[in-house]
């Protein structure tokens, strides 16, 4: 549900990595402090202007979203409804729908190396008691980043078991989807390593 890096440039582009990450922090405490179905509803519906003056790209990317969402949301709506909580299910939407929309926002407007620098900054004041800050700057990013990746290829799995069986035992993807995430974690440690390390 995370979005890649936007090539699409945006005025959100510009801005810097720590006012967004504040801004996403902040919505996303104040979206927890009020159960006002309204109030939510109003979040999302600027989430969705925000994403319809970036342009068509980031607009798609919010459907993209969403539409992974819906088993999630479809399941909180039936519970809700059979337990007579219509309202306590729409106000999970709301924040559900709004935070992941808004954290794509970010992920898709900042590039790897902001992260990167974003990171390190705020975990600087632990590195004094041997936090390794260096490899958490890295990693954090670099697991954001690989969410995307890992997706498409288990789609791209999922459309090749269905076009050579008819068979639904798609747990058996399970051993090969693991067995190419743990070539692409060597791959880039390799890459690392390298280049110098976390810490060059």
């Amino acid at each position: 549900m995370i979005s890649p890096f936007s090539p699409v440039e945006s005025r959100a582009h510009e801005w810097p990595a720590f006012s967004k990450l504040l801004a996403l922090c902040a919505l996303s405490t104040g979206l927890f402090f009020t159960d006002n179905v309204t109030v939510l509803f109003a979040a999302f519906a600027c989430t969705a202007l925000v994403y319809g003056i970036a342009g068509p790209a980031f607009l798609r990317t919010a459907l993209v979203t969403l539409r992974t969402l819906l088993p999630v949301v479809a399941l909180v709506t039936i519970w809700h409804g059979a337990t007579g909580d219509p309202r306590g299910g729409a106000v999970i939407i709301l924040r559900m729908i709004t935070l992941v929309v808004w954290a794509s926002a970010f992920t898709m407007t900042t590039r790897l190396g902001e992260m990167v620098e974003l990171v390190r900054s705020c975990a600087k004041p632990f590195e004094r008691i041997g936090f390794p800050v260096g490899s958490l700057g890295l990693a954090i990013p670099l697991t954001i980043r690989f969410i995307p990746v890992f997706i498409a290829r288990t789609r791209s799995m999922d459309e090749a078991w269905r076009a050579r069986s008819e068979s639904r035992r798609k747990w058996r993807l399970f051993l090969p989807l693991l067995l190419a995430a743990m070539d692409d974690a060597d791959d880039v440690a390799e890459a690392i390593r390298a280049r110098g390390g976390t810490n060059p």
